[in-house]
Formats: C-alpha cells, sequence, structure tokens
C-alpha cells in the first residue's frame, strides 16, 4: 500500500496545508495556546532521596510529567543516538521504505507515518521509526536501520542506559506510592519489560498553527522517556489548559503512562499531551516507552485498594488494553 509521506510532501514546498491535516477548530493550535508563564516540574536525581521521592510523586500527582536532569545518561550518547536518527530520515526516500511498516496487517515496527486511528480521519504531520529495544528475545536487528551503521551500536548503548534510569525512576514512583521500590518494575514484568524506540519525525508545515504533530493523547505505556531536539513542540494538559515543555539541554522529558494510572489506582494520572509543529524547521524526537509484555495482568495493585480508595479500573492482559485503545473501545 502506497502511503504518502509527511516528509516528502514537505519537500515540495508548500504554502497551504492539504485539508486532511487541517485540525477542527478547537485543536487548532491558533484557538487553544499554551499558558505562558508556568514551568513544568524539573527534578535532579543528584538530590537527596528522601526530597527526590517528594518531587517525583508530586510532579506524577500534579503533573503526569516532568523533566529530569543529572541522569547519567552521557550527553556525547545522546548527541550520538539523535545525529544516528537524522541520518536515517536524510536517507532517499526509496532507501527508508525498505524498512516500511504495515500497522493493518499488525506489522508496527519499522518507518511509519501513521499510528493510531482517527474517527475524523485527520492525519497528523509526522513521520516515524519504531521498533523494540530490549528484552532481547522481542528485538529484531534485520528492521533496525542499516544506515547509517553506527545506528545499532548507539542504540544499544543508549538502551542500556536507559534501562538503568528506567529502573531509578520506577523505585522512585513506586516509593513515592508508599510502596516497596521494586513493586513497580515486577508488576511490569521484572527483566521482560519492554521498551521500545519511536523516532518521530515533524517536519517543517506551511501552516502550523492549523495542524498537530501528534493529536492529544495518553501513552499507553507506563512511563515514557523522551529526548527532543531544540526546536520546541510538546505541551502537557493540566487544570484545563495546554502548558508547553519547553527544550532542555540533555534533560530527559518523562510522561506518566497509563499502565501507572491503573496500577496506581488512579493517584497518578497519565498524561494528556500533544506536538506541535513548526513553519521554519524540524522537530524530532526519540521516545522510548516502557511497557509490561503483552501477557502481563495490569490492574490496581491490592497495597493501594481500600474502603476510601476503591478499585477504579478492570484487571486486563496488556494485549486486551492495547487492542482496546487502538479500537478506541471502553476500558
Amino acid at each position: 500500500m502506497e502511503v504518502e509521506r509527511i516528509q516528502a510532501l514537505a519537500a515540495f514546498g508548500l504554502d497551504t496545508l492539504p485539508a486532511q491535516f487541517v485540525r477542527p477548530s478547537h485543536e487548532r493550535p491558533e484557538n487553544s495556546p499554551a499558558v505562558e508563564g508556568v514551568t513544568v516540574p524539573v527534578i535532579s536525581l543528584s538530590q537527596p532521596h528522601h526530597a527526590l521521592i517528594r518531587e517525583i510523586h508530586e510532579a506524577c500527582r500534579d503533573w503526569g510529567f516532568f523533566l529530569v536532569t543529572d541522569h547519567g545518561i552521557p550527553p556525547e550518547l545522546i548527541g550520538q543516538l539523535q545525529e544516528a536518527g537524522r541520518e536515517f530520515f536524510r536517507l532517499p526516500q526509496e532507501e527508508k521504505e525498505k524498512y516500511a511498516n504495515d500497522p493493518p496487517k499488525g506489522n508496527f515496527e519499522g518507518y511509519g507515518t501513521k499510528m493510531t486511528k482517527n474517527h475524523d480521519e485527520k492525519v497528523e504531520w509526522v513521520d516515524y521509526f519504531f521498533h523494540f529495544m530490549h528484552p532481547s528475545g522481542k528485538v529484531r536487528h534485520e528492521i533496525w536501520p542499516q544506515h547509517p551503521p553506527s545506528y545499532r551500536e548507539v542504540t544499544e548503548e543508549y538502551n542500556k542506559e536507559t534501562l538503568k534510569v528506567t529502573e531509578v525512576l520506577l523505585e522512585l514512583i513506586s516509593e513515592g506510592l508508599g510502596l516497596e521500590k521494586n513493586v513497580l518494575k515486577a508488576s511490569l514484568g521484572g527483566d521482560q519489560m519492554e521498551l521500545e524506540m519511536k523516532i518521530n519525525l515533524y517536519p517543517p508545515c506551511p501552516q502550523p498553527q492549523l495542524a498537530l504533530g501528534v493529536e492529544p493523547h495518553t501513552d499507553m505505556s507506563a512511563v515514557t522517556i523522551l529526548v527532543p531536539n531544540d526546536v520546541p513542540g510538546l505541551q502537557v494538559w493540566k487544570d484545563g489548559n495546554w502548558f508547553a515543555a519547553d527544550y532542555l539541554p540533555n534533560a530527559l522529558f518523562c510522561h506518566v503512562g497509563d499502565q501507572i494510572e491503573v496500577l496506581s489506582n488512579g493517584k497518578y494520572k497519565s498524561v494528556l499531551h500533544r506536538s506541535l509543529v513548526n513553519k521554519e524547521k524540524t522537530r524530532m524526537s526519540w521516545a522510548v516507552f516502557v511497557a509490561p509484555p503483552h501477557e502481563a495482568l495490569i490492574g490496581p495493585l491490592p497495597e493501594l485498594i481500600n474502603d476510601q480508595n476503591p478499585v477504579k479500573y478492570s484487571t486486563k492482559t496488556f494485549a486486551e488494553f492495547r487492542h482496546r485503545k487502538f479500537n478506541k473501545l471502553p476500558q
């Protein structure tokens, strides 16, 4: 099936946005601007443990989102990861198409242009490359980009570093919930917990005030750890308003996802967020989705249930959750 790639479309130098990208009036960035003067939480992992637990708890409770600094991932490695992603998207179109995925047939890994169904058939202004990074049994190196040649080595190194940060964050989030530090990781499959890489490319857009790179959504992961390039665009929803998550060099953008919301029985909410696009510049982001294996049963943790806090979510396999979310069925 021939798919129209956004990067190829943008290369034509359009003056106006094709109709399928024009959002309904209430969704357009020009009609729903971000609140000025309020910054999202920024948390240094180098501070004392008790302060860290408190700050993570407050950020997860109030925002479902925070930036992490002093996380230990070398800035040089983040730079190499980003350069490898940029090099892939610079390849000739026919080269990129060799990696094309086929979501209708269940092949989500590879090069693609749209991941979710939309009732209005509005298209998001984004191309992407998606693949598993962990555990090793799920990794299919044959569908990873062969160019640049450094892609595999750099991505495997980034996977190792991201796993370390993920474990630290899950421990802190567990403790913020008043649980033993290992509870969330164990609930998400332990060493079988999955890490999925999605490189998003948002090319320059002729009318960015009418379009969205990614429409408002929550992530079905437990946690998402993202690094962007320096072109802003990510916005998070809080208290009935959009707030911009501005670029901070070498910081990790951390989203609470649907599985943490379910496990915490709603104590921590999955953050609604969207991506804007830019008229002159290409925006990119590298998102790692931390998710349980498909067969894992996810429901509210018994330790968090009592008469004052009854069960708010049903327990189901992650595969069932995904199926319902993709097809917009009630959970």
